[in-house]
């Protein structure tokens, strides 16, 4: 199995990553309250994920 043979530097891995926030995250709009959310996330309003009642919200 390959093994590294030097640490990578925080300077090469943070370009390495710099383009990871270039594109805009993708959204979805969520069944229940209609808010747009990002994919794969729970709805911060009204508690729901895919259609379902997953946390507890105070309304």
């Amino acid at each position: 199995m390959a093994v590294p043979k030097r640490r990578q530097s925080n300077q090469k891995t943070r370009s390495r990553r710099a383009h990871d926030f270039l594109t805009p995250r993708q959204l979805t709009f969520c069944p229940t309250c209609g808010r747009a959310v990002p994919t794969h996330r729970v709805c911060e309003t009204c508690g729901h994920y895919m259609g379902r009642p997953v946390v507890k919200t105070e309304e």
